[in-house]
């Protein structure tokens, strides 16, 4: 961090602040509180330019707290490039600092009060506009209004630490001084600094928080979701006969097994005789690793007869074990219950946070979840295999991708693929958005113009291309624009992506630019909070399933009201 500029009444003289640094002037208690009352204009002038242009909107509606994080960060980041930026200009000119006039911080404040509430002001409509293209309600006008006050708050904070660590710096620089050259000094403390920054924030708090968090989680899995019962059909994964013992599902594992449509449920719905479908599911307390957890989940798959109904789906699920219900009951349904699902867990944690941390654990489950099936799926006689299907929702996508080396290798080994969010690290969701066709957007991408792999963000107004064939094995992603889960990545601090830069999707405000650090936090800001609208915005899939499974799937039969009255039943309105 660069020496603060242009000091501010409250504080010292450059002169002393100089000598400080070299050790010459003893380091007492008033200079300290002194240096950290010590704010400089173009420090200030930085963090009121980011802290404005954090009101501009983003993804997906912000509350009150949530805006006022974003500000606080934003602000620390711009005061930060502030004084950085005088800190060159003054290398540049070859001059040292000067105190600020008193008349240039009247400017300063008179400034910050008119542009400061004039983002804020902008700030709410933009809100607002975002609400009303999502059809959120939900507003609380106290938070809202203390979101200054805790954006305040956050950047004193940040400040103080910022401010602690170039403090342990000088510390340490006047120590190596004793026995290294003043240079040599400087650039080791830094390193030194830095290191043990980076190693606390990531080997210390982010450890800590992470695995605090999969404790609380995991004495959760084991609790049974109310209205959930134990099977009492041998198709499902513990009940009679299984050979995962009901105990040892987890959490949400007894929530996919002890849950979905009955065979009359389905039948209620085709009019036309209907089967009971297969589920079979192995927690993180089936087995101790993924090879045998993928194992034992199969063998129960095999001894229920999945292999033998009409259509097998291999899920990849998110973190903590979780399937959608409404990606699987549409495949059942559709499928008439001539079907069967396998899936299994691999982490305690919830989706937003497995995103970040458990990137590993997905694509390794991924990986032996569908190997382990497609071993015994392909020792079958052809004519007495069932059509192979993969699927998966945010980080079950890039599980469900790890099995795979490309477009060719899909199109061979299944039958039909659906994908619904995917993060935007998926190896080949980046493939396939990388390298589409020309004049596509990112937002809807086409592929070798649409011929295996097609994107959408709304099946029922059509997949485009629409007027080229689609033959074949079809791998099909649902993504929404407004999703921050397809759109976060540490490239949006310092580069502007192209779904930015083209036309906005429909539920993303034309107003939306992209602003170099803000941007970034933004998104990140929106990951958590991703499921919390309406289904068909952010992260939230639910009726778009019904949709894609019948593109990917191509079941006879059913009428497009017939699908109407599935969404229904899917994700019930009102």
């Amino acid at each position: 961090m660069a020496p603060d500029a242009h000091t501010s009444p409250a504080g010292g003289s450059p002169g002393r602040e100089a000598a400080e640094t070299e050790g010459t002037v003893p380091d007492d208690g008033s200079a300290k509180r002194r240096r950290s009352l010590r704010f400089t204009p173009p420090g200030c002038w930085g963090a009121l330019l980011l802290a404005c242009l954090s009101f501009t909107p983003s993804l997906l509606p912000r509350g009150g707290v949530l805006q006022g994080l974003i500000c606080g960060i934003s602000a620390t980041i711009g005061y930060g490039l502030g004084v950085i930026a005088a800190y060159v200009w003054r290398a540049f000119a070859d001059r040292e600092a000067r105190d600020a006039s008193r008349r240039s911080w009247r400017v300063l404040i008179v400034c910050a009060i008119v542009l400061f509430g004039l983002a804020f002001g902008f700030g709410q409509y933009w809100q607002h506009e975002i609400r009303e293209l999502m059809g959120v309600t939900d507003y609380d006008v106290l938070a809202a209004v203390a979101s200054p006050f805790l954006a305040a708050l956050v950047f004193w904070l940040l400040l103080l630490a910022g401010r602690g660590l170039r403090r342990l710096y000088r510390w340490l620089a006047r120590l190596l001084r004793r026995w290294i050259g003043p240079r040599a000094a400087r650039v080791v403390g830094w390193v030194v600094v830095a290191g043990l920054a980076w190693a606390v924030v990531s080997g210390v708090l982010l450890a800590g928080f992470v695995n605090a968090t999969n404790e609380a989680f995991s004495l959760r899995d084991d609790e049974t979701p109310e209205g959930v019962h134990q099977p009492t059909t041998t198709l499902r994964s513990g009940g009679p006969g299984s050979l995962v013992p009901w105990d040892t599902l987890g959490y949400q594992g007894r929530a996919f097994t002890g849950s979905g449509p009955s065979a009359r449920d389905i039948g209620a719905f085709t009019h036309r005789p209907a089967l009971e479908p297969v589920r079979a599911y192995a927690g993180l307390q089936t087995a101790d690793d993924a090879e045998a957890r993928a194992e034992r989940a199969v063998a129960d798959l095999q001894r229920a007869g999945g292999f033998e109904r009409a259509r097998l789906l291999v899920m990849t699920t998110t973190g903590s074990g979780w399937v959608d219900p409404a990606a699987v009951d549409s495949f059942e349904y559709l499928g008439g219950g001539d079907s069967a699902t396998v899936a299994m867990q691999y982490s305690y944690l919830p989706s937003w946070l497995s995103y970040l941390v458990d990137q590993s654990k997905a694509r390794e489950a991924g990986r032996e979840l569908f190997d382990a099936v497609y071993d015994v799926w392909s020792k079958l006689p052809q004519d007495k295999r069932p059509q192979l299907f993969v699927a998966g929702e945010s980080l079950g996508s890039f599980g469900g991708e790890a099995a795979f080396s490309g477009e060719y290798d899909l199109r061979n080994r299944t039958a039909g693929t659906l994908f619904a969010g995917p993060p935007n690290f998926n190896t080949l969701f980046r493939e396939f958005s990388d390298h589409r066709d020309a004049g596509s957007p990112e937002i809807e991408p086409v592929y070798k113009e649409g011929r295996t792999v097609r994107f959408t963000d709304e099946p029922t107004a059509g997949i485009p291309p629409e007027d080229a064939q689609w033959n074949g094995t079809r791998v099909l992603y649902l993504m929404h624009p407004s999703d921050p889960i397809v759109w976060w990545s540490p490239d949006l601090a310092f580069s502007e992506p192209d779904w930015i830069g083209q036309a906005p999707g429909s539920d993303v405000l034309e107003g939306m630019v992209w602003i170099p650090f803000v941007t970034f936090w933004q998104v990140t800001a929106d990951l958590p909070f991703s499921t919390g609208v309406p289904d068909g915005h952010g992260h939230t899939y639910k009726a778009a399933y019904v949709d894609g499974w019948n593109a990917v799937m191509r079941p006879s039969g059913f009428t497009p009201q017939d699908l109407d009255r599935l969404r229904d039943i899917i994700h019930p309105v009102g």
